[in-house]
């Protein structure tokens, strides 16, 4: 029996085809595919001129966060408030910086940043705060913008769960100075690594060129011809943080499926929903999942026995996974500032990333499904 994973990513002929050309144009480093491939996200997250809003590819996720709060001026001694609930890239990049992050609680019902626990830990030293979207639900960035402003600190909205979906009918990335995506094997879309930073102001845009290419001025206009200048300066520090122009080949084929992508996953959430919901030891969340691009679909194990219903689809060839620890938890952030962190505690103890691939056909649905509905929940 083959077991369903948790991710799959969606190769098909349209991304090899675009892989191949890559190659044989020759030009691996940074060059027209990235181009295009920025063109693309900015199309997805329509990207006003007027309101100067630029899209800049990067290597990874973890690249996107690390340089945007380099841009936000994040460094050592200051904090970052962020979700214990969060990826540990967010906090990898937050102790890259020599600053460290501080933890918030989340929201019962989405498992995103509770914006009412945010202000309590604001301090002197508080730089940024990480607002991070979570599956199939999104920050209230509205509430989250408002405390922001009244403190004047920005907003870093991590949305690398949330590329493609809507923010009260605002294509996600118009809502903060600086968004970041990602585009990592596993994503919705993948660049089979990528990430990208959406910022605002040409200056901004310079600087990000600069310091995701080790710091050199090399014009990025000209890279995109898949040319170079010889000589250059470096004003600031900078690293190896660009696309390259296979990656960005694979990206621009997958965004032009982001319609099939979308409908297919939302179409699985709905029906994972709508079975698992019946069951009164899980909790299933039900999203608005027409607005979302979703990337995962998780489940809550309400009886205690998380590890015994993972073994047991295990079993039955199914591959679960767990999103994610919380950053309190971990030897390194151990020590960090803190506030309540009630939900977080609970969450980290019952949640279950269930398979969700594009295109997923309806029979992995339903073993997946039955794989859940036949395991004895009776302690």
């Amino acid at each position: 029996m083959k077991t369903i994973p948790v991710f799959k990513p969606l190769i098909e002929s349209e991304e090899i085809a675009a892989a191949v050309e890559s190659l044989e144009l020759g030009w691996l480093g940074m060059g027209s595919y990235v181009k295009q491939f920025e063109e693309a996200v900015a199309a997805v997250c329509q990207l006003e001129p007027d309101d100067d809003r630029h899209v800049v590819a990067v290597s990874t996720g973890h690249a996107a966060l690390h340089l945007s709060l380099l841009m936000m001026g994040v460094g050592p001694g200051d904090e970052v408030i962020t979700p214990s609930f969060n990826n540990a890239a967010d906090f990898q990049a937050i102790k890259a910086c020599g600053a460290e992050p501080v933890f918030v609680d989340i929201k019962e019902k989405t498992l995103c940043i509770d914006h009412s626990k945010i202000k309590e830990l604001i301090t002197e030293r508080t730089k940024c705060i990480i607002a991070m979207d979570y599956d199939i639900f999104i920050c209230d960035h509205d509430a989250i913008k408002n405390i922001a402003e009244q403190n004047r600190i920005p907003v870093l909205h991590d949305a690398a769960h949330s590329f493609g979906s809507t923010c009260n009918g605002q294509p996600v990335g118009n809502q903060h100075e600086y968004t970041m995506f990602s585009f990592d094997p596993v994503k919705t879309i993948t660049c089979i690594d990528g990430g990208a930073i959406i910022v605002k102001g040409e200056d901004a845009v310079k600087r990000l060129h600069a310091k995701r290419l080790i710091g050199m001025t090399q014009p990025a206009a000209q890279m995109y011809t898949n040319s170079r200048a010889w000589t250059y300066d470096m004003e600031e520090l900078g690293f190896r943080y660009h696309m390259a122009n296979l990656h960005a080949a694979i990206g621009v084929s997958q965004i032009a499926k982001i319609k099939e992508i979308r409908e297919t996953r939302q179409r699985v959430c709905k029906k994972y929903h709508n079975e698992l919901s019946k069951l009164d030891w899980i909790d299933a969340p039900k999203g608005d999942f027409d607005s979302v691009n979703p990337f995962l679909y998780y489940i809550r194990v309400l009886n205690g026995r998380r590890s015994e219903l993972r073994e047991h689809m295990k079993k039955q060839g199914v591959d679960t996974g767990i999103h994610w620890q919380a950053g309190h938890s971990f030897t390194l952030l151990k020590d960090c500032r803190r506030g309540t962190l009630e939900v977080t505690e609970r969450i980290v103890d019952q949640i279950v990333s269930l398979p969700l691939h594009s295109k997923m056909g309806e029979d992995d649905v339903e073993r997946v499904i039955q794989s859940i509905v036949n395991f004895d929940a009776k302690p």
